[in-house]
């Protein structure tokens, strides 16, 4: 049996941790490279110019579908040096139909794991991104019953961690967050002082990529979200 980590709550993020997400992003984007076309440039150069794009609407407009069909629909010009025909937005309106269609898959184990946590802890849910886009994921996930609440919020900053702290009265020494982006649910939950468990996706967002400290005692690393439980 692991050691056990003190805990009263437990937060958990959503997309590429409770279910898949990130990944039918990459896969519209490998279509969009492979439709583009470009006479100079290649796929990991006009990535290159599609992240810094994202980069910026992130910033500027939040997440989610709309700002993404955004930014391809901005890089496309941005390549082409001139504005996107109305065909062309057709076209990449339909490269991106599958994030439209996309059905929540849950990761492996997700659901029965959540069940034996929800007897022994208070669990929360925080997720940004677009409100609407996120409720219909929230929505059909089948999971919600297992939280005391869901947090749809813009962004997951530092003063967000602590909002959470006070909206539910929680001692942020005592609560773990739980995701896959250092850089949104690691990072800032830690500068916080919650806790937090790192589950790494191979198809985590490069924008939400960043160093953690290896000597951090207060991130617990784990390979599966089934883990917990050896933990919790």
């Amino acid at each position: 049996m692991e050691q056990r980590r003190d805990a009263a709550v437990l937060v958990f993020d959503a997309d590429d941790t409770l279910w898949e997400n990130n990944v039918v992003f990459e896969r519209v984007i490998d279509d969009f490279l492979d439709w583009l076309e470009h006479p100079t440039l290649d796929r990991a150069q006009i990535r290159a110019v599609l992240d810094d794009i994202e980069r910026a609407n992130a910033v500027a407009h939040g997440y989610g579908s709309k700002v993404f069909l955004r930014s391809l629909g901005e890089c496309l010009e941005k390549l082409r040096e001139r504005p996107a025909t109305e065909r062309e937005r057709r076209e990449i309106d339909e490269l991106a139909a599958a994030l439209v269609a996309h059905q929540v898959e849950l990761m492996p184990g997700v659901a029965d794991t959540l069940d034996a946590l929800a007897g022994r802890y208070d669990l929360l849910l925080l997720t940004k991104g677009d409100r609407e886009e996120q409720q219909r994921k929230l929505d059909a996930c089948g999971l919600l019953h297992h939280f005391d609440a869901a947090h749809i919020v813009m962004e997951k900053d530092v003063d967000t961690y602590r909002w959470l702290a006070r909206e539910h009265g929680f001692d942020p020494a005592r609560a773990w967050m739980i995701g896959n982006s250092p850089k949104s649910d690691i990072l800032p939950a830690r500068a916080a002082g919650m806790n937090a468990v790192f589950i790494p996706n191979e198809n985590t967002w490069v924008l939400e990529h960043d160093e953690l400290d290896p000597a951090d005692e207060g991130v617990l690393r784990l390979k599966e979200f089934t883990d917990l439980l050896r933990y919790f």
